[in-house]
């Protein structure tokens, strides 16, 4: 069970988020949608403690952190629970395709080197790019660097998944593959926290969809109700405004 509660992060004098309430069950696939700016991101990366919310409570199984007051061991206890996915890759430009995925395993979890780099390349094999595990990211796709990207992230072996819109910085003929392959953790339970603005995907894919504006879930539920039969106004707007 994975716990968001009451989580509020400003930045400045403009609050982004407002009292997020959230529970995840494992396994369960949640698509977060909405417009830009109203905090989709900022609420994965506070989940991940790339940014602080300034109150709230986060607790991924038994690891529990009080966001106004916590230690940095909790915190790093915390994010050993989390991959996270960012929608510009963020990959070492330093580091092959299979450097890259055995980092986190050498400096997260002391992995010695020569194990890290094995399983790195039975990951690249899973996710379909065996045969690139010597190439750097500049002689990569974008759809192979974001699959890369989710490889470093699984190599963890995270109990939480966070996917940053990890299709918006591709091209349109890279994008089919990075959902496929995230279709595929679906099948496998991976627990994920997904925001998006792939429709289809939120359609097909996610258990729930929640809807955010303003810093608040507005409306959330199962993909065919918020899809279907939209309640509120703004959400009816949103997916007047995408075409659905």
């Amino acid at each position: 069970m994975i716990k968001l509660k009451n989580i509020h992060k400003r930045f400045g004098d403009s609050e982004i988020l407002k009292g997020i309430d959230i529970d995840i069950q494992k396994g369960e696939i949640i698509v977060i949608i909405g417009s830009s700016g109203t905090g989709k991101s900022t609420l994965l990366r506070c989940v991940n403690f790339l940014e602080s919310a300034e109150q709230g409570e986060i607790q991924i199984d038994n690891t529990y952190v009080n966001c106004a007051k916590y230690t940095k061991a909790e915190e790093l206890a915390l994010r050993r629970k989390t991959g996270f996915v960012f929608q510009n890759y963020a990959l070492f430009t330093h580091m092959t395709a299979r450097q890259n995925i055995a980092e986190g395993l050498i400096t997260v979890h002391g992995w010695k080197k020569d194990k890290a780099l094995e399983r790195a390349q039975e990951i690249l094999d899973d996710i379909g790019l065996g045969d690139k595990g010597d190439s750097y990211p500049a002689s990569l796709s974008g759809g192979q660097q974001q699959r890369v990207g989710i490889g470093r992230a699984m190599a963890l072996e995270p109990e939480l998944l966070l996917f940053d819109e990890p299709t918006s910085a591709l091209d349109p003929e890279w994008v089919g593959e990075v959902l496929s392959l995230m279709k595929k953790l679906a099948t496998q339970h991976q627990t994920m926290l997904v925001v998006t603005h792939e429709m289809q995907f939120a359609r097909e894919v996610a258990d729930r969809v929640i809807f955010m504006a303003e810093g608040h879930i507005v409306e959330q539920g199962k993909p065919e109700d918020i899809f279907g039969n939209p309640q509120d106004p703004r959400l009816k707007k949103f997916l007047n405004k995408v075409g659905i």
